[in-house]
């Protein structure tokens, strides 16, 4: 991979880090706001303990995220970015467009996929 390359992924990587851990604040304002306000009746009540399991599930999924870009950017920096870590191919560019933190190429992806099934 370009030097080049790799400069824009880790600024990709970067930029999506910093979203992230903005997203997770705002989530965790959001809870503590649904944890201080009132519930008048059960439908309330519900109401808040449904968006407060919401807002836990996007910051989970999004702190799992997080370690994934990490593990990317760390990645890069020893040199290893863009191969997967089953087959040790290059993962393709188009791939890492969408996903800069992908771990395994789209052959492998799938293997997994299926075999989590």
């Amino acid at each position: 991979m370009h030097e080049s390359d790799l400069k824009y992924f880790k600024d990709l990587l970067h930029e999506r880090k910093r979203q992230i851990k903005k997203n997770i604040e705002d989530a965790y304002r959001e809870i503590e706001g649904l944890n201080e306000s009132e519930a008048n009746d059960e439908a309330d009540f519900a109401s808040i303990s449904t968006d407060r399991m919401i807002e836990q599930a996007i910051s989970s999924q999004q702190s799992r995220e997080l370690v994934e870009i990490e593990i990317a950017l760390s990645k890069i920096s020893n040199g290893t970015y863009g191969i997967c870590d089953m087959c040790e191919e290059d993962i393709g560019m188009q791939r890492l467009k969408v996903k800069p933190h992908a771990k395994y190429c789209i052959v492998c992806r799938e293997i997994i996929e299926k075999t989590a099934k």
